[in-house]
């Protein structure tokens, strides 16, 4: 069974979200928040699976909320929940620790299909998007010169192998492509994932995509 933190300062978004989560057989709700601080004193005391975070709350909003929750150890995952194109925190929020996005106006598939992703430990912002995402808000990365990629500590366990595959993340390939275009098995380059995220600390694609930009592997285009 999934658990589910919805933080939303909208009640009737909050009440939407809730009867969809618990018409499944496989999520329940464990509570409600209607802002940050509220979020945070919530998943310390029920340890939710999945947070459907709103970014824009009263108070504490769901950026400073998911960087919380993420540094608290609780091993709650973060799905924040966007307008994309009007809001442009989404990629603050994803460096903060989430593990994805979605629109407001997403479908109820897509929505229960985001959360369930998440929980298995899976990122639900497609590759392209993510991508897409990342080169809108680009000027948000350090500018400051630092190591060149190949000595940043986050990716010198890495094979040449697992670097390149990392690299084509950023560049928002998904699995099946790195299949084909590097002609591996699609099971060898999920293991190259698997072991790419385990090295570097990243918790999933997203993360790795911002390691990607992070240590210069990848630059906007």
């Amino acid at each position: 069974m999934t658990t589910v933190l919805i933080a939303d300062d909208q009640p009737m978004q909050r009440f939407g979200s809730r009867m969809l989560l618990e018409s499944q057989d496989d999520m329940t709700v464990v509570g409600e928040a209607a802002n940050g601080n509220e979020a945070v004193g919530l998943v310390a005391r029920h340890r939710p699976d999945v947070v459907l975070m709103d970014i824009r709350m009263p108070g504490l909003d769901g950026i400073e909320a998911t960087r919380r929750i993420i540094a608290s150890g609780a091993g709650t995952r973060i799905l924040i929940v966007t307008t994309f194109d009007l809001d442009e925190y989404a990629y603050d929020g994803l460096r903060a620790g989430a593990s994805g996005f979605l629109v407001k106006d997403a479908l109820p598939e897509e929505l229960l299909a985001g959360i369930r992703a998440v929980a298995a430990g899976d990122a639900v912002v497609a590759p392209t998007l993510t991508r897409r995402l990342l080169d809108a808000y680009v000027h948000h990365l350090p500018a400051t010169p630092g190591a060149p990629a190949a000595a940043d500590p986050r990716i010198t366990a890495l094979t040449e192998r697992e670097r390149e595959i990392l690299t084509v993340i950023g560049q928002g390939w998904s699995n099946s492509e790195i299949a084909a275009r590097l002609h591996l098995a699609e099971s060898t380059v999920k293991t190259h994932v698997t072991r790419i995220l385990a090295k570097t600390g990243a918790r999933d694609r997203v993360q790795a995509v911002i390691l990607a930009y992070d240590t210069r592997l990848v630059t906007p285009m």
